[in-house]
């Protein structure tokens, strides 16, 4: 997974005066859990433009004005009601050998056969939690739609998950193939119907006693 730098300056007071007044300023407290103390720092709002404004997720490099970097994963974020200008950011710090869980994007890849004889295309999951190491950590789960039909669905199970883990239950839909009005029968389906039909037919015959 790609990683961003945030840089930022330690803070030395997080009392409520000194958050508001980092605020007026045009900067944004953050902090930094998970390690053996809370990090507390500050960043000016710009910084964050590349971490929160993007459908792509990416680890953290925090890089404070005192030498100090820590790596980190987004946790949480909180927005003014009005403004939609960021007021904190919580960071979680990771480490090389310890798993860690993470929301990552779906990408949905193929033309599907459904989606090409009229059926929709509905994607339940946009994100999925993942769990893994932070080096494991994918940019994104690519979802290959090619061959589902109209009525088909995809499964989480679909998804090869050899260096990290879907924290998500085995029937966990990620999109499916719906059905409309202007939907029309796969030939190939249709095919393949018809030859059982025909093939469960001659079996009947031979099976149904002469006639005397």
């Amino acid at each position: 997974m790609k990683s961003i730098t945030i840089n930022g300056s330690q803070r030395e007071s997080v009392g409520k005066s000194a958050t508001k007044a980092l605020r007026n300023a045009g900067k944004v407290p953050c902090v930094v859990y998970g390690g053996e103390t809370p990090i507390h720092f500050s960043a000016e709002g710009i910084a964050f433009k590349d971490l929160v404004y993007t459908p792509n997720v990416h680890t953290v490099v925090v890089a404070l004005d005192n030498g100090t970097k820590v790596e980190c994963i987004l946790q949480d974020i909180q927005f003014h009601p009005v403004t939609d200008r960021i007021l904190h950011v919580d960071f979680y710090q990771t480490f090389a050998d310890k798993e860690v869980m993470m929301e990552i994007p779906v990408r949905i890849t193929g033309n599907s056969r459904g989606v090409k004889n009229g059926g929709v295309l509905r994607i339940v999951n946009r994100k999925l939690r993942v769990k893994a190491v932070p080096a494991n950590l994918p940019d994104f789960i690519e979802a290959d739609i090619t061959e589902m039909k109209i009525g088909a669905k995809m499964y989480v199970t679909a998804i090869e998950q050899e260096k990290f883990n879907i924290m998500h239950s085995d029937n966990a839909v990620i999109c499916q193939i719906r059905t409309s009005r202007t939907a029309v029968v796969d030939e190939e389906e249709e095919g393949e119907e018809g030859e059982a039909g025909a093939e469960a037919g001659a079996e009947a015959g031979a099976e149904a006693p002469a006639e005397g």
